[in-house]
């Protein structure tokens, strides 16, 4: 589960950590009915809230995540994380829709920087052949924060209203800032000569001479899409006739995904030991298939237990599909050595916002033309080409794992 080159407490702080950062990026989803209402946004356009907040990711992802491989990452973190506790009182403070939008793209910039930072850091400090089990670890951390992120986000906006949410969050983001401070590892800046112009440039080289980064870069755009697409529209249906789900039940959906978490670890052990390729090809499966019990969720005349049971399996593979997938994507794209670390999630993930933002806008526009059946139909298109671009365009592990 984790590296015995770094001490327990410490990958469990990377995993914590990660998962309170990256919730802040998915608390809006639960609530896009209440933003809606309240910022009188039309439902068929709200997912451009979530778009908002993946602008807000590839703008962290092209100028901030970088930064780990010039500046002390250490003194970066702290930096970063008081910006976040500034932006997520902002979004609690919200008046207008313009507001609300910039300050989304805000806490987008700085919950992803944060994130992916951490998972470089993780990356940084620990032993190359138990990489992908931290990273693995890291990733579980992130799993269960953007999960969780729907069920507090639903819970608490029931209970106080939806601009709680963003003030509780700002109060958590200030004691993990002292815990960060207090207990992350001083690791050497890995520079080489460059200036922040030329790393932000030298990115551009990476995405140019990597094809395991482009590769599988473009695996993850389709993949977060597909993600993206399923909790970006699922609660347009729940939230209406004839179901009419309070926040808390809609944001409880995503405990079910919880099981992405074991999916996360294991796949980080399993690429370590050479099995990339083989756990690539389960997970895309799984993401295509898992749109079957998805669509037949919300088909006429289903009753609510049968509409239940087929929506929390179809959660439930989609979200091991996707979490095992992506683990080994960074494993894969992590497999130099540290100098690079902070560039490369960047450039990784980079794709990883560009397709959670255009699966957020097409679901929510989708569901306004052809409904939950349209919004499946456009999930399982996108995970077939995932699927049929991997296969024709994947790396093997021995062009991407040093050693395997």
């Amino acid at each position: 589960m984790y590296s015995p080159s770094l001490p327990r407490p410490l990958v469990v702080l990377f995993a914590c950590a990660s998962g309170f950062c990256v919730a802040n990026v998915y608390y809006a989803q639960p609530l896009l009915g209440a933003l809606a209402d309240d910022f009188g946004i039309a439902r068929a356009a709200i997912g451009v809230v979530v778009t908002a907040t993946q602008a807000g990711s590839v703008l962290a992802l092209l100028l901030l995540v970088p930064l780990g491989d010039l500046l002390p990452r250490r003194r970066l973190m702290l930096w970063q994380m008081l910006a976040l506790v500034v932006a997520l009182l902002a979004a609690a403070s919200a008046s207008s829709a313009g507001w609300l939008m910039a300050v989304m793209l805000m806490v987008g910039l700085l919950g992803t920087a944060m994130t992916q930072g951490l998972i470089s850091y993780a990356a940084a400090a620990a032993d190359a052949s138990e990489r992908g089990a931290v990273v693995g670890a890291a990733q579980g951390g992130v799993v269960s924060g953007l999960l969780l992120a729907r069920v507090v986000a639903g819970a608490v906006a029931d209970l106080a209203g939806w601009r709680a949410v963003y003030g509780g969050s700002a109060m958590a983001m200030l004691v993990m800032a002292v815990l960060l401070w207090r207990l992350l590892p001083v690791l050497p800046v890995q520079q080489a000569a460059l200036s922040y112009p030329r790393l932000l440039a030298s990115m551009f080289t990476l995405l140019r001479d990597d094809r395991v980064l482009r590769v599988h870069g473009v695996i993850a755009l389709l993949m977060f899409a597909a993600f993206n697409i399923l909790w970006s529209a699922l609660v347009l249906p729940l939230s209406a006739a004839p179901y009419h789900y309070s926040h808390t039940a809609i944001g409880a959906f995503g405990l079910v995904g919880l099981g992405g978490t074991l999916a996360a670890a294991r796949a980080g052990q399993w690429a370590d030991h050479g099995h990339s390729r083989r756990t690539s090809a389960v997970a895309l499966v799984l993401l295509l298939l898992s749109w079957l019990p998805l669509s037949a969720a919300f088909a006429p005349g289903a009753g609510a237990a049968p509409t239940a049971f087929m929506l929390v399996l179809g959660i439930l593979m989609l979200d091991l599909g996707v979490q095992a997938l992506h683990v080994t994507n960074q494993s894969l794209i992590f497999r130099g050595g540290n100098e690079a670390h902070s560039r490369l999630v960047g450039c990784y993930m980079l794709f990883y916002a560009v397709g959670s933002g255009t699966g957020a806008w097409a679901a929510t526009a989708v569901f306004d033309i052809a409904g939950w059946h349209g919004v499946c139909t456009l999930g399982a298109g996108v995970s077939l080409a995932a699927l049929v671009f991997w296969a024709v365009a994947g790396t093997n592990n021995s062009q991407a794992a040093p050693g395997k």
